[in-house]
């Protein structure tokens, strides 16, 4: 198991928010779980996040969410960092899915901001304080206001960085001049969760991606990395610039589980697009569209083990 020896990289820096492969008849799919789990690491993910949004993880149920850490950790956990979400607007139940990742052999949690209930920012404090203190697990904050509606405020996350098992910030606000002045100020590990501004927040200090369409081009995630990491951020923009028409593919709409799942059926990585209600899957037209941007991204006929050179 990876253990988080980097303060400046604690889960790696390539990581996809990793959909929950299901069958037709929307049970889960471990065994495509695990083929797209490899598939990922394979082709230079050093981390992979489950049980988040994209992997539906408000209609998935605690034996399944477990099943899923523990069928990914068994494959790939001794080359790539398993971060487990634990995102509830019940703190008891947050406190829960955290214990059983944990149980389960995640090696870090994924602590979003609650939903839909608005909590203050001393609620905040709280909810994740309860469930860092329940596991000796390393946390990522997800500050993501456009589903929680409630933004992380400076000083909450200055209060949250204080607490020695938080160590890193997923960030999802758009907001790379606060994120800049937020790296400095608390010394958590910073880690874009937008794929159209990854190269914006590694400008600004973050030291990784947990992506969507990562997962459907993570060859070219990896050639972006691989040329940031070697000072050429001149080819990093190319890159990133190549990787633009997938990226708007499947995050233009805002149904990134249903989007991703299309593109990855396109690439032939998943069987069937099936997700459930009351997320519904692409239809034949609207996975036409991330065909297309498939296509102009030049990924169609791609394979996981392309040189990334």
């Amino acid at each position: 198991m990876p253990a988080v020896t980097s303060a400046t990289h604690p889960f790696g820096s390539l990581l996809s928010a990793m959909v929950t492969p299901m069958a037709p008849d929307g049970a889960v799919d471990l065994e495509a779980t695990v083929r797209l789990a490899k598939h990922l690491v394979d082709a230079g993910h050093d981390g992979l996040v489950l049980n988040g949004t994209t992997g539906e993880a408000p209609t998935t149920h605690a034996p399944e969410k477990a099943e899923i850490v523990a069928a990914v950790v068994e494959a790939v956990g001794d080359r790539a960092y398993v971060v487990a979400g634990a995102g509830s607007n019940d703190t008891a139940h947050a406190v829960r899915m955290g214990e059983q990742a944990a149980e389960a052999g995640a090696h870090g949690l994924l602590v979003v901001t609650p939903y839909y209930s608005r909590p203050s920012q001393d609620g905040i404090v709280a909810h994740v304080t309860a469930v860092a203190d329940a596991t000796d697990l390393p946390v990522m904050l997800y500050d993501v206001p456009g589903r929680s509606v409630v933004r992380l405020a400076p000083a909450t996350i200055d209060r949250l960085a204080a607490h020695e098992r938080v160590v890193a910030m997923k960030d999802a606000t758009g907001d790379a001049v606060a994120a800049a002045d937020a790296i400095v100020r608390t010394g958590l590990a910073w880690y874009s969760g937008d794929d159209l501004l990854a190269l914006s927040f590694l400008a600004h200090g973050a030291v990784g991606l947990v992506g969507v369409a990562t997962q459907a081009a993570p060859v070219g995630y990896a050639r972006l990395f691989d040329a940031w990491r070697d000072g050429d951020p001149a080819r990093a923009l190319e890159v990133f610039r190549s990787l633009l028409p997938v990226a708007t593919a499947l995050n233009g709409a805002g149904f990134q589980a249903p989007a991703a799942k299309a593109a990855l059926v396109e690439l032939g990585v998943l069987r069937s697009r099936a997700t459930r209600l009351p997320l519904i899957p692409f239809s034949d037209d609207e996975a036409a569209d991330v065909r297309a941007g498939l296509a102009a991204a030049g990924l169609l006929g791609v394979v996981a083990g392309a040189d990334r050179g």
